[in-house]
């Protein structure tokens, strides 16, 4: 999950084209970086676990005849940084490679590193060692790795460079006779290159051939890990409560009596169910179709999907490729609580449909600093109602929606958001009553709106640590999502019946992954989903779990009986997911642990 690039040419390619390679391939991740030169005699790598832009800096322009590049947004393997070498072999990989545990021990080659990419190179080795040639490695890759491979794989032995894909996150164009590759078409239209084509097929380009070693060097600066294990600690893990509370529940649904503005007639019913309006009724497809018609191209991309790797955004990628015949882009924001099993999804999905997948990374470091800031100012003076300011950060999705469509040229969004995500609960506990008549799960209105920041800026005070530096961010992020016009915008869920039984099905054909600790398939690649469902259920006896299943019950999809089993487990806190949460953000579990559990119920044991 990074941006890659190269030059064959790059001494005579000007500056400022150099420059803007390396800038776009920066918005994808600036965890680590690598380049790789000839200087003449010599291929040279250099690799560091900052941003590129930085590490171009210090290594001045290329006087060689090529220039190969990587950005990254670690995912695994954080001591790792590519290109990887091996034996000569460099591979610049874009993706992650899913069942990388699976192949290697069929390999005759020994693993070295935890980064997946590894395993590009050692088939490349053990394939040339049984006398493959040049042309047939990126066929024997591709048949055995899955998930997103978008590779350069640079041979100086052989004199020659090979650029494949399967999922088409690879682009190569010319200018002034100099060849030059990127993970999105963008940049290379921005420096006016021609013939700029999408790269599905294996291209081979000749590059200087070198029988010294690659000379290589690693640069390293002091930082906090990126991804911490999955570790486990007996006494933390204990830690975690889970009471059965004494609730008075709605008797037609599940939510309780500490949801906020809730009132119970004399049948016990909920004025939440009184109020509820079906959402779970598609509109007839056909109205969708003609929408789409104006849409479709004889070629080339027809729609951006907001993808996050959640279940909801692979069912509908399933949709839109099977169903409705477009040829998507997949476009996802990452600001550091994205999980690796997430991305993992991400890269299977891409992978599996052929559908290119565009990133924008965040300064993940900035972002998680940004919550450990205000969960902080949190645990001084714990309030439900400022549980949101700890996910405010993601809203710059939305902002940058429209960046890529302004970058791919392609306008249409199709969003695959469950109606029944719901949860007006959030906001009730700042003292915002609940609108009922709201369409949309995300609150747009300008009223609405300040009134919800007045409340709120009322919940801050309270503590002045949340007047801090990541004040800006989470306020711009909510313009993105509640002021900005959305246009070319469409909702699949609209047109098509949200079935959660029929959703996994699908999913499963894709060996789509789960996570270990829960039993719910919704919100696992959140890495912050655990932490504020443990808080929200410790504090009011109750989570977003209550609120989605009880719209179930309402459409007709469960029986109560059903929903209030499936409850019980899916509200048991998720240790491992709360341990890496809080272990990114640097926060001691213990420590944090504690003032959650310390804090008055809403309710009785």
């Amino acid at each position: 999950m990074c941006g890659i690039f190269g030059v064959v040419g790059a001494s005579s390619l000007a500056e400022s084209d150099l420059h803007c390679l390396i800038e776009h391939a920066q918005q994808r991740g600036m965890d680590s970086s690598g380049l790789m030169r000839h200087d003449g005699s010599h291929y040279r790598v250099a690799r560091a676990d900052f941003g590129v832009m930085r590490l171009w800096k210090r290594q001045g322009r290329p006087s060689g005849p090529v220039m190969f590049g990587h950005s990254r947004l670690v995912t695994n393997g954080q001591a790792d940084n590519q290109p990887v070498v091996r034996d000569d072999v460099c591979v610049f990989h874009n993706g992650i490679i899913v069942n990388v545990d699976e192949l290697w021990p069929f390999s005759k080659e020994p693993r070295r590193l935890l980064i997946d990419t590894e395993i590009i190179a050692a088939l490349t080795l053990q394939s040339l060692k049984d006398g493959a040639s040049v042309e047939e490695l990126p066929e024997k890759i591709l048949a055995v790795c899955q998930g997103v491979v978008a590779c350069a794989l640079v041979l100086p032995k052989q004199g020659k460079l090979c650029l494949f894909s399967n999922n088409g996150s690879l682009y190569l164009g010319q200018k002034d006779g100099v060849q030059v590759f990127a993970s999105e078409s963008y940049p290379l239209e921005k420096m006016h290159c021609t013939d700029v084509r999408q790269v599905r097929d294996a291209v081979f380009i000749d590059i200087p051939v070198s029988g010294a070693p690659v000379a290589v060097s690693d640069q390293a600066s002091v930082r906090p890990a990126l991804i911490p294990a999955l570790g486990s600690v007996a006494s933390e893990e204990r830690m975690l409560e889970y009471p059965a509370y004494r609730l008075r529940r709605c008797s037609k649904c599940l939510l309780p009596e500490s949801m906020p503005f809730i009132r119970f007639d004399a049948d016990g019913v909920c004025n939440y169910c009184y109020n509820y309006k079906p959402r779970n009724k598609p509109k007839p497809k056909d109205e969708l179709l003609a929408l789409l018609e104006p849409y479709r191209r004889t070629e080339g991309a027809e729609c951006i999907v907001p993808f996050s790797g959640g279940r909801d955004s692979c069912y509908g990628l399933h949709l839109i490729v099977n169903e409705l015949k477009m040829r998507p882009i997949t476009y996802t924001y990452d600001w550091g609580m994205v999980t690796d099993l997430g991305r993992r999804n991400v890269s299977r999905m891409s992978a599996s449909l052929g559908v290119e997948n565009i990133i924008v990374a965040a300064d993940i470091e900035k972002k998680r600093r940004n919550i450990a800031m205000n969960l902080k100012a949190w645990l001084k003076a714990p309030h439900l109602g400022m549980i949101s300011v700890l996910t405010a950060g993601d809203k710059h999705f939305f902002k940058h929606v429209e960046t890529i469509k302004k970058q791919t040229g392609v306008s249409l969004n199709l969003w695959g958001v469950n109606p029944l995500e719901v949860t007006h609960f959030k906001a009730g506990f700042l003292g915002v009553p609940p609108y009922f008549e709201e369409e949309r799960v995300y609150s747009h209105g300008l009223m609405k709106q300040l009134r919800y920041q007045r409340l709120r800026f009322r919940a801050m005070l309270k503590s002045p640590g949340y007047f801090n530096r990541s004040l800006w961010d989470t306020l711009s992020g909510e313009y993105y999502r509640s002021f900005t016009k959305k246009s070319d915008y469409f909702h699949l869920f609209d047109y098509w019946r949200w079935d959660e039984k029929q959703v996994d099905a699908t999913l499963d054909q894709y060996h789509w992954e789960k996570a270990p600790d829960t039993s719910t398939t919704w919100r696992i690649g959140d890495g912050t989903a655990a932490f504020y469902n443990y808080v929200y259920y410790t504090v009011a006896g109750f989570t977003e779990h209550d609120t989605f299943r009880s719209n179930q019950i309402r459409e007709g999809d469960l029986t109560r009986e059903e929903a209030l089993e499936m409850v019980k487990e899916e509200n048991r806190p998720r240790y491992p997911n709360i341990k890496w949460y809080l272990d990114t953000l640097g926060m001691d579990f213990k420590e944090v642990i504690s003032v959650v559990n310390r804090i008055p119920r809403l309710v009785n044991v």
